[in-house]
């Protein structure tokens, strides 16, 4: 089986990710039981991994399953770009790696990864306000936007995919490098709660601000029925694209 190649069209409607933010992978098909056929883009973050390792990328992938593999990969370059060669020889569609691990750290990851699978450059996650990325960076930090911005230069230079930030610095984003494709996490409808992100944004505002992946996770997953959930959120973004 080879990959499906991540699309280059910025025409395409934004997809929706389902997030499989659970602790085996019997709790992941049980999920995805309940969630049907039109669960067919996939999260595997770092609990699942950890807990699996590939099996689940390959169960997924036998089962037709297109996989985002969310490892948020941070190393020196060599390193990074094996993981990413490993990635891809598990054919998973997209793998992310984080800015601040450098320029060239990220152009390792496009290397090893190759034509099949796209590096996304996670830039500031959604998890942070102003204030405490500067703590965490030991700099003032004027404006999330413009840090977005800044690392989403280092992706384009390194020809990646494309990059992970919130819905609301993507217009931004967009607007300064079209050629990147952006997936957008922290994804809540309207009146949710924004549990542990600190950014968050609805469906329709994410993929009309130029979002390519969307990633759903509570707000579909803990819902009372999450395929209908899921159905009401594709339906609204096929009516808004």
């Amino acid at each position: 089986m080879t990959a499906d190649r991540p699309p280059t069209a910025r025409s395409l409607r934004a997809q929706p990710i389902i997030a499989l933010d659970v602790p085996s992978l019997e709790a992941a098909l049980a999920l995805l039981g309940r969630l049907g056929p039109e669960a067919d883009f996939v999260k595997v973050g770092l609990e699942l991994f950890t807990a699996e390792g590939p099996r689940v990328v390959e169960r997924l992938r036998r089962d037709g399953r297109r996989v985002f593999l969310d490892l948020k990969l941070h190393d020196i370059p060599n390193t990074v770009k094996g993981a990413a060669l490993r990635a891809a020889a598990m054919d998973v569609q997209l793998l992310t790696v984080h800015g601040y691990g450098g320029a060239a750290m990220v152009e390792a990851a496009v290397e090893g990864a190759g034509a099949g699978t796209g590096i996304l450059v996670v830039t500031v996650l959604t998890s942070f306000e102003r204030s405490a990325l500067g703590v965490a960076l030991g700099r003032e930090v004027p404006e999330l936007g413009a840090e977005v911005v800044r690392l989403a230069g280092v992706a384009s230079a390194a020809r990646a995919h494309g990059i992970v930030c919130s819905g609301q610095e993507v217009a931004a984003a967009v607007s300064t490098y079209p050629e990147l494709r952006p997936l957008v996490p922290g994804i809540r409808l309207a009146g949710g709660a924004s549990h542990d992100q600190a950014r968050v944004v609805t469906p329709e505002q994410a993929a009309g601000d130029g979002a390519t992946y969307l990633v759903l996770g509570r707000a579909v997953t803990a819902a009372e029925d999450p395929a209908a959930a899921l159905a009401s959120i594709r339906a609204t973004l096929q009516t808004s694209g």
